[in-house]
């Protein structure tokens, strides 16, 4: 099998699909859809997303110091993209995709009622990363749509909401699993 040297660039793939929400009021809600997102910490509960500071969201969250990451689903793809491709600055993002904003719980910016899961981050720091800046923050809650939730266990089911990822210019949904965290080194039962 022969390999084959490439350029450097970004081929750390699939990544979330994300609708990201913010604004202090409703004057100024809007819709950013991200790909460099992920998480950096499990304790504190921290997350990042990368963005253009051309971008229009990108005052708004630098200003407030908040936002909310919301996952999309396979029903959402079609805004997914839209949002990306089109700024807040010129659309009222929202009406156009037929989206409803909704009260967080801890941050001022809204989350996207259609999304099954959203987290609600505060910015520590912001790094300067070339094109794209980082915003570093800490999870201050999460909220999830319970008609995802097992109600026999309490487990969110992502596979049941369909969730998109973005992989080198194209939108997945994601297939069946295939294990669990520490499935390869189980001990057999008995």
């Amino acid at each position: 099998m022969a390999k084959v040297n490439w350029k450097p660039g970004t081929m750390v793939y699939p990544l979330p699909a994300v609708l990201v929400t913010c604004g202090a009021t409703p004057e100024e809600y809007n819709l950013l859809t991200i790909a460099w997102t992920g998480t950096i910490s499990s304790d504190p509960p921290m997350c990042y997303i990368s963005v253009r500071p051309s971008r229009h969201s990108y005052d708004i969250i630098k200003r407030t110091g908040e936002y909310v990451i919301n996952l999309t689903t396979e029903e959402l793809a079609r805004a997914t993209d839209w949002c990306g491709c089109r700024s807040g600055a010129k659309f009222n993002k929202w009406k156009e995709m037929g989206l409803t904003p909704a009260p967080a719980t801890i941050v001022k910016a809204p989350i996207l009622a259609e999304a099954p899961i959203s987290i609600e981050c505060k910015v520590k720091q912001i790094i300067e990363l070339g094109v794209h800046h980082m915003f570093i923050s800490e999870v201050v809650n999460v909220i999830a749509d319970d008609r995802y939730i097992d109600p026999e266990t309490g487990a969110f089911s992502l596979k049941k909401s369909n969730p998109i990822v973005y992989s080198h210019g194209h939108y997945f949904k994601l297939g069946d699993p295939i294990g669990k965290f520490g499935w390869s080194v189980e001990k057999k039962k008995k």
